[in-house]
């Protein structure tokens, strides 16, 4: 028997985007490898920029082999132009989507940090153009605090997207909210996310239209 058809809605949306999948220093990074794979065979361009945190969990050679191009590390290190604050890169997405994002990475957005490679190409991303969608992921306690949910609010606010999180077995040993969404609940936001921004321009961008 043949393997179903891909979803033409969603194969038709990601087709030809450029997409930034930034990975933060969690257990979930490991999942991220599979949001690149799917990203990658839907037609996407995907660019892969990692914080030092999230290299312990996975290995940058990982995400260069999957995207088939370079991996950004370090905010000092500029791969594709001299532009030392990565606004050339970020000015030319689509769509970008942070997974996992970390209580850390959450409380520096929110704050409007950019001492990493993730929140430095972020910073220079215009969310009235260009969604940025979340996936956090935490321990259920973590998730629960005050200040992470106070943080969630502010980057709502701020135009930020919010894909999860779940709930299930966590790598704590415990069951509760905090867990990752799945690569492909994270897929349909990406694609609802490029959808929505392509209808506000009106101009085709991000759609492979």
């Amino acid at each position: 028997m043949s393997p179903p058809a891909p979803d033409q809605s969603t194969s038709d949306a990601l087709s030809g985007a450029r997409v930034l999948v930034a990975i933060t220093g969690g257990i979930a990074a490991y999942k991220a490898a599979s949001l690149v794979s799917s990203l990658v065979q839907r037609g996407g361009e995907v660019t892969v920029v990692m914080t030092e945190g999230a290299t312990r969990f996975v290995g940058e050679l990982t995400f260069q082999a999957l995207s088939g191009r370079p991996v950004y590390t370090s905010p000092w290190t500029h791969i594709e132009s001299h532009d030392p604050q990565h606004v050339a890169l970020a000015s030319a997405l689509d769509v970008a989507v942070v997974a996992p994002c970390t209580m850390d990475c959450l409380a520096r957005l929110a704050s409007g940090r950019t001492d990493d490679a993730v929140t430095l190409i972020l910073s220079a991303v215009d969310r009235a153009v260009t969604p940025v969608v979340l996936a956090p992921s935490m321990n259920r306690v973590m998730w629960a605090q005050a200040s992470t949910q106070r943080n969630v609010r502010t980057l709502v606010d701020d135009g930020f997207e919010m894909i999860g999180p779940g709930e299930g077995w966590q790598a704590c040993r415990e069951v509760g909210a905090g867990r990752m969404s799945e690569p492909d609940e994270i897929l349909g936001a990406l694609e609802r996310a490029l959808t929505r921004a392509r209808d506000r321009r009106g101009d085709g961008r991000g759609g492979g239209a």
